[in-house]
């Protein structure tokens, strides 16, 4: 037996392994995440995505019911950012239809900041969206943009100079 018989031996455990845990903890995650969003096909995707994340970790042996269940809570409270998102999204777009005729000056305005953002670079674009579109705190958008509070501070002054500058210009596809 040579080297690669040895790895397929330990990827064998490896996966037998996972098998044991996945078939012990799936009632558990499910149970977990079931309780806390109510909803089947929700827990049911979390669920998935909870056990991709066990196929994924580097060391399986880690893997445990303690330990998916920390995934779980990760992978829903991503799932509830990304709801929240979406209903502020939602809401804003309702209010936009209902007040349409009334705010037509606004509506023009908020067309135009759209087209000035999609000039900017990225890193401008993402800390001005999750700061003012998003409401984030700095400490939050800091830490979805992998900086210090302090880079994130000075790239928010930055990236609001380069959109006052296109949006003062006119320079837009508007």
């Amino acid at each position: 037996g040579g080297p690669n018989d040895e790895r397929d031996v330990a990827q064998a455990e490896a996966s037998q392994g996972l098998l044991t845990i996945y078939d012990r903890a799936l009632p558990q995650v499910y149970g977990y995440l079931l309780d806390r969003c109510g909803d089947v096909a929700t827990a049911e995707d979390l669920t998935s995505e909870t056990f991709l994340a066990a196929v994924a970790a580097p060391r399986p042996s880690d893997v445990s019911v303690p330990w998916l269940i920390g995934v779980a809570r990760h992978k829903l409270v991503d799932h509830w950012r990304r709801r929240s998102r979406d209903e502020r999204l939602l809401t804003e777009v309702a209010a936009e239809t209902d007040n349409f005729d009334d705010d037509f000056e606004l509506h023009a305005d908020r067309l135009r900041t759209a087209a000035v953002l999609e000039q900017l670079g990225g890193h401008h674009r993402a800390a001005l969206t999750l700061r003012y579109v998003d409401g984030l705190p700095v400490a939050e958008v800091a830490d979805l943009l992998g900086r210090t509070l302090h880079a994130t501070e000075a790239l928010l002054v930055r990236a609001r100079a380069a959109f006052r500058k296109a949006y003062e210009s006119g320079d837009d596809d508007a």
